[in-house]
């Protein structure tokens, strides 16, 4: 049998930024080496020209006078906000599908056949009906990622207490007070845990679309520089992606414990 331990909050931090440091010493270690033999080498650049690099992009504007890291930011992040508008629609999408059978039917072999087709798969498409702009990238990131966010609700939906619904129609409640006053509020934290865990998948069919039609955009950065072996700039903006992707992934799990006190309980 495991025995139980209380550890101190010194130790559960060291615990949890270990691994990071243990990437970085061995980065730095890999760099430091591959520079000694060559001090001209860009496949592995140290911490120092990636903070140059990372510098450079924030607070030197370029010809064009645009401070690239905070257009590219807000060109991606304009994508995404569009983008988590049918994300959450979505998600009502879901709960009406689980609570009327017509809906059910109607729908869920339909946004389930859509599940299994690689968005990637229809991007030369989406470029050949909407071109090159805004919408098919925005189309791109709700096609690969809302059928999921649909099913997903769609199940919790179905697992809700069927005694409360019959409960609610009894005291006449309405179709719309059932599920936005008796289903939405208590499935809406389990629909946010969904959305934050398919985050990732929101990155990656934004970066795939910045990347092959773009004129700003982290993703389209990347692949730009990606030319001219610019590997400081690279790392530093999926370091910068990484890091705005778990600030948001915090923000809702904070929001959630605040909210939903009841949920991890």
């Amino acid at each position: 049998m495991l025995s139980v331990t209380k550890r101190s909050s010194w130790t559960d931090t060291l615990l949890s930024i270990f691994l990071f440091v243990l990437i970085i010493i061995l980065y730095q270690y890999f760099a430091h080496q591959r520079h000694l033999l060559n001090p001209h080498d860009k496949l592995v650049p140290t911490f120092a020209q990636m903070l140059d690099a990372f510098t450079r992009s924030t607070f030197e504007p370029d010809r064009n006078g645009v401070y690239r890291l905070l257009d590219d930011t807000l060109a991606s992040g304009q994508r995404v906000l569009i983008s988590m508008v049918f994300v959450f629609g979505g998600v009502l999408m879901g709960a009406y599908m689980g609570l009327f059978p017509v809906m059910d039917k109607l729908f869920y072999k339909f946004f389930l056949f859509f599940d299994k087709i690689p968005a990637l798969a229809i991007l030369p498409i989406l470029f050949i009906f909407f071109g090159l702009g805004e919408v098919s990238k925005v189309a791109l990131i709700v096609i690969g990622v809302v059928p999921t966010i649909i099913l997903d609700t769609y199940l919790r939906a179905k697992a809700f207490p069927q005694e409360q619904v019959i409960k609610a129609i009894t005291m006449s409640a309405s179709k719309s007070q059932i599920i936005f006053k008796i289903i939405l509020p208590k499935i809406f934290p389990m629909a946010l845990d969904s959305i934050r865990l398919n985050f990732k998948a929101i990155v990656l069919f934004l970066i795939s679309g910045e990347a092959l039609a773009a004129t700003a955009g982290l993703g389209y950065r990347i692949f730009v520089v990606r030319r001219y072996m610019a590997m400081d700039i690279i790392i530093s903006y999926v370091i910068w992606i990484g890091l705005l992707s778990y600030l948001i992934d915090a923000g809702i799990c904070l929001w959630i414990k605040k909210q939903y006190r009841w949920y991890n309980k």
